[in-house]
């Protein structure tokens, strides 16, 4: 699963408009337009083989590939957006770094942040799992929102973060 597809599967479960997105992504510091998200939403076409007239779309092959800050942006501005700005203490850095770092980390930060925007406890999140037909023990979810590097960390697979966006969509749009 790459970064446009969880924009994707996120939108229908949130039930997000395009003007919506870029509003979250403008929350999130990074100034999109409404056509950019369009691109990052589009799967590209590939033209039919042998004469047929219908068209099929290339397997996970997006007209504007999302990268590792658009994503997290777009995670940072649901959390303004969903639970308001958060003033910084004083003497705390002004801005925060990113959390992804490379292709593993994205379905980890992915459960951190959701957790966070949408005040979802442990216990929702296993919920959310188990509608969806997981079982993810609660020891196993505390390995996956640790930091990385810590000794518990256990890095998070894409069936996990499938299934995790498809309870969201079972539950918010039920």
């Amino acid at each position: 699963m790459n970064k446009n597809d969880i924009l994707v599967r996120l939108r229908y479960a949130l039930d997000l408009k395009d003007q919506e997105m870029v509003d979250i992504f403008k929350l999130g510091d990074l100034d999109v337009t409404k056509e950019t998200v369009q691109k990052m939403l589009a799967k590209i076409k590939t033209a039919a083989t042998n004469n047929e007239e219908t068209e099929e779309f290339a397997d996970n092959e997006y007209e504007l590939a999302c990268d590792n800050q658009t994503l997290e942006s777009f995670l940072n501005g649901l959390i303004v957006l969903k639970r308001g700005k958060q003033e910084p203490k004083p003497g705390a850095p002004k801005k925060q770094e990113f959390m992804i770092k490379d292709q593993r980390s994205v379905n980890n930060v992915l459960f951190k942040k959701l957790k966070i925007a949408l005040s979802l406890t442990s216990d929702d999140i296993l919920d959310i799992l188990d509608e969806a037909g997981v079982y993810l023990s609660n020891s196993e979810l505390s390995a996956v929102l640790r930091k990385e590097g810590h000794r518990n960390y256990k890095e998070c697979g894409d069936r996990y973060a499938r299934n995790f966006l498809k309870g969201l969509t079972m539950r918010y749009r039920a």
